[in-house]
């Protein structure tokens, strides 16, 4: 029997012109291994999952995340009318703050009122994904970005507020900027990257690994 064909490389044309625009992060990628496409992702429950895991521990919110499914029966899906069934003392048994609670009713809200459709969100630029998803309480730019990139695998998202990108950006192009001159330096040396900024940072972050 021959031996299957191998699938073609959707980051292939995003590597050429990576490496053609910016002889750092063609070095980078020379050097590391190929970063991959994300799996689409449910958003709802993306969103979700961010917010629980928000400033603890990635086992702290695996453990809560658990928790929190075992409140929704049989599979552990959170259905936005089964969640905003719950009170906040509810979810606390799960190990929620009543802050956390009160984000995750918002985007239950969010979802019922069909403001989280997949097909409509992957065709809105970064901008205007971020403003419409930050209209949720606990939803800021960052976990926005997080999500587009991620859970909506968009190819050109720069997260320059990442404390990981600025650290990577630093180390690899000799930056020694702080504060909001480190921010437009980043911006500027991203911009030969477009149209796939989120390929990029993939990368940049690959190598802190390094």
């Amino acid at each position: 029997m021959p031996a299957p064909l191998p699938l073609p490389d959707p980051y292939t044309a995003a590597r050429h012109h990576l490496s053609q625009a910016d002889p750092v992060l063609a070095a980078i990628m020379a050097t590391g291994r190929p970063v991959e496409p994300s799996a689409h992702e449910d958003l709802y429950l993306a969103l979700l999952r961010a917010i629980v895991s928000q400033q603890i521990s990635t086992k702290a919110a695996a453990a809560i995340w658990r928790r929190v499914q075992a409140l929704f029966p049989p599979d552990g899906y959170p259905e936005p009318a089964a969640l905003l069934a719950l009170t906040e003392d509810d979810l606390r048994t799960a190990g929620i703050s009543r802050q956390k609670a009160g984000y995750l009713h918002d985007i239950a809200r969010f979802a019922q009122r069909d403001q989280l459709d997949h097909a409509h969100l992957s065709q809105l630029s970064e901008d205007a994904f971020t403003q419409h998803l930050t209209q949720i309480k606990g939803v800021g730019r960052w976990t926005a970005q997080m999500l587009q990139m991620f859970s909506l695998d968009q190819p050109d998202v720069f997260p320059e507020g990442d404390l990981g990108i600025q650290n990577a950006m630093r180390r690899h192009y000799g930056l020694e900027e702080t504060g909001r001159a480190l921010l437009r330096r980043m911006t500027e040396i991203a911009e030969s990257w477009r149209p796939y900024r989120t390929i990029a940072s993939k990368y940049l972050w690959q190598s802190l690994d390094g």
